[in-house]
């Protein structure tokens, strides 16, 4: 991405954080988190990463939301960036920190399985 677009990205970014304090509630929502904005070298499309906090029936709900308020977040987007025009913009749903989670809890339990097997056979510890 050019300086241009990591510009404009940034603004989007710091933008549509702002539209999902001052306007949506937790409770209807989620807990929503703008993660990153990708933005085509163009400026024409920017991909907005959220991150919501909740199940796969939250996240799904949530996003079903925030489509329906593409517009007046667009709106948003063009009052801040001041461009000829205003990027299409897309939401895509940021699952790093499920990842992330998914890979702590699996390495958790790889820990306990091996804390057990020393624990069953103590000849194996080191001397």
């Amino acid at each position: 991405m050019g300086l241009r677009a990591e510009r404009v990205a940034s603004v989007i970014k710091e933008e549509v954080g702002g539209v999902f304090q001052r306007r949506f509630s937790i409770e209807e929502y989620g807990f929503l988190t703008v993660t990153e904005v990708r933005v085509s070298p163009d400026l024409r499309v920017a991909k907005i990463f959220v991150s919501i906090f909740g199940d796969a029936e939250r996240k799904k709900r949530s996003l079903a939301l925030l489509e329906n308020q593409k517009p007046s977040i667009r709106s948003a987007v063009g009052k801040a960036v001041r461009l000829r025009f205003t990027p299409e913009i897309a939401f895509l749903l940021d699952d790093t920190m499920d990842k992330a989670m998914d890979l702590e809890a699996l390495f958790k339990r790889i820990r306990n399985q091996e804390q057990s097997r020393s624990e069953e056979d103590p000849s194996s510890g080191t001397s």
